[in-house]
């Protein structure tokens, strides 16, 4: 298996109030990278500082779409430890949708090893309140610059982290409100 090569970031950022969370607003100190190259298969996997992502306007996950993604949630313990539900699951899911989409298929688990490592690094950013947790988002997009339909040479596994509150009600409510607004006069 691959070592994780890992960059810490000198520039931590402020953690948010753990009472107005939501879903999806705030992203970790860090982010998990590796890449697939033709002939090399996935290579240079590594937890570098959270941040934009250098991308061609014209790479073929913009125009095609070929990209998948995954979720997952790591919880805060009462007695403060943090853990995960079923990884591996997850990660065989995305394999599902990889294969789907002639992305090539990640190494499961490595995939898990990855998720952990970077929760690890990031521990500080486990909320601890009922209902919050920390979200994991594991994706691939192709990166090849290339208007084209053909399966992706160039691509890019990605994993990100948010911590979160207990968005359901709050996610619910606004798409019933739109769906009622748009359909229901």
């Amino acid at each position: 298996m691959q070592e994780i090569k890992v960059t810490l970031t000198q520039n931590k950022k402020q953690k948010p109030d753990p009472s107005s969370l939501g879903f999806g607003k705030y992203f970790t100190d860090h982010m998990f990278l590796m890449d697939y190259y033709d002939g090399k298969g996935w290579v240079d996997p590594r937890i570098v500082p959270y941040g934009p992502l250098p991308l061609e306007p014209s790479a073929m996950c913009l125009h095609y779409g070929q990209e998948v993604f995954e979720g997952m949630k790591a919880y805060r313990t009462p007695e403060g430890k943090v853990v995960l539900f079923r990884p591996e699951k997850n990660m065989a899911r995305l394999n599902l949708s990889n294969d789907r989409l002639c992305i090539p298929l990640i190494d499961e688990a490595f995939g898990v090893k990855a998720v952990k490592k970077l929760v690890e690094i990031d521990q500080a950013w486990s909320p601890s309140g009922e209902g919050t947790a920390r979200y994991i988002r594991p994706f691939i997009i192709a990166v090849d610059p290339h208007v084209g339909v053909h399966p992706a040479h160039h691509l890019l596994f990605i994993i990100i982290l948010s911590p979160v509150g207990a968005y359901y009600p709050e996610g619910i409510n606004p798409v019933k409100i739109c769906v009622e607004q748009k359909y229901v006069r």
